[in-house]
């Protein structure tokens, strides 16, 4: 990089991070934190479980962006400084690390701008996140894996636990369905716009013909839910089965009936867990799981009038978000930002935050407009 372009990026990431502590709005989130500290150092703070959950996840939340934005103000300060020495001594040396500093911090502070545009109810939330195969028979379900690979992939370089709740293998390859939490901070808030049809273009390795095939796989993502959110199933409105566990493993698979497996009668929707040796603690999460997709419909139905009059239901559940076409040429292409690279193998091993951020751009702008 030339040294202008180090001294104009500069000037830039510095436009771009006071526009992030100006909506971030410091002074206020320390004074968040110092009230949030008052509240969680209370000797009653247990009393209520559900209260110091909220106390505490709140707390973290707001010392986690404050140490966010600070670190980058700091770095952003050492890099100023390390400019005006390489300037001052004509030192290539120090130009070059300029450089490789300056691709560090504008890749942080542009995902830091992007954690900025979460500010939706549910945004901070961990994520519940479902992947089912849809049209394309085997290739589908292969798809279906392809898919959860590329999502516990992309959470791994970021650091993510992810915890498999449920996971139904198809008969031949793949998967018909798999279950999964991402417990981050602003998983769902990320994630979210991953929510929609992924579509798949390749020759089949199921063909013995070797002809192209399309298959499709479904990700839905929907909030945790925290014990504020009041969802209340009464018991006549579900129906329980227990089963065994099935799929790899080996002796590791259960051998006994710990599976549930939860019918919401009224609405249809069915939820599963088997990650658990325990009966009682897999029905725990599979009611969780539950509470997790009631809450999300109703918001779509509290939703569902004012989408109606946008006219709008791109990003939808059910809707086609993203192709991937690996024949006759390479190409990933989401379909509501525009965005596409030629590098698949990349985007199907999990490096897929240039499309995250540009769908949570993409949501912001619809959102504005509507």
């Amino acid at each position: 990089m030339a040294i202008p372009e180090i001294s104009e990026s500069l000037a830039g990431l510095e436009q771009t991070l006071s526009s992030i502590e100006q909506v971030l709005d410091v002074p206020r989130l320390r004074d968040r934190a110092k009230e949030l500290e008052a509240e969680a150092s209370e000797p009653n703070l247990w009393d209520d479980q559900a209260n110091a959950q909220r106390v505490t996840s709140q707390l973290a939340l707001v010392q986690g962006d404050i140490r966010r934005v600070e670190g980058l103000r700091r770095r952003l300060d050492d890099l100023v400084v390390l400019v005006e020495l390489a300037e001052s001594e004509d030192d290539q040396a120090s130009w070059d690390e300029a450089a490789r500093d300056l691709d560090d911090l504008r890749q942080a502070i542009g995902e830091m701008e992007v954690r900025t545009l979460l500010s939706g109810e549910y945004d901070a939330r961990e994520a519940l996140i479902t992947i089912r195969s849809e049209a394309g028979g085997v290739d589908a379900a292969d798809w279906a894996e392809m898919l959860l690979r590329l999502y516990t992939r992309y959470c791994e370089r970021h650091g993510w636990p992810v915890e498999v709740y449920d996971t139904s293998y198809a008969e031949e390859a793949g998967i018909k369905s798999a279950t999964f939490a991402v417990k981050a901070p602003y998983a769902y808030g990320t994630l979210s716009v991953e929510q929609g049809t992924h579509r798949l273009v390749r020759i089949s390795p199921f063909d013995n013909q070797g002809r192209r095939q399309t298959s499709f796989a479904a990700v839905e993502v929907v909030p945790v839910i925290e014990q504020t959110d009041h969802i209340e199933i009464p018991e006549d409105e579900i129906r329980v089965d227990v089963y065994r566990s099935s799929g790899p493993g080996g002796q590791g698979v259960n051998t006994t009936d710990s599976a549930v497996r939860i019918t919401h009668l009224p609405t249809g929707i069915v939820v599963s867990c088997q990650n658990e040796r325990s009966q009682l603690q897999n029905r725990a999460t599979a009611m969780a799981v539950l509470q997790a997709k009631l809450l999300q419909r109703q918001r779509e139905e509290e939703r569902a009038k004012i989408d109606a009059l946008k006219g709008d239901s791109a990003g939808s559940w059910g809707t086609q978000m993203r192709s991937y076409v690996l024949h006759p040429y390479q190409m990933v292409k989401d379909l509501r930002t525009e965005y596409e690279t030629g590098n698949t193998s990349a985007v199907l091993d999990g490096e897929i935050d240039d499309f995250i951020e540009e769908g949570i751009r993409w949501r912001k702008r619809q959102e504005s407009a509507s």
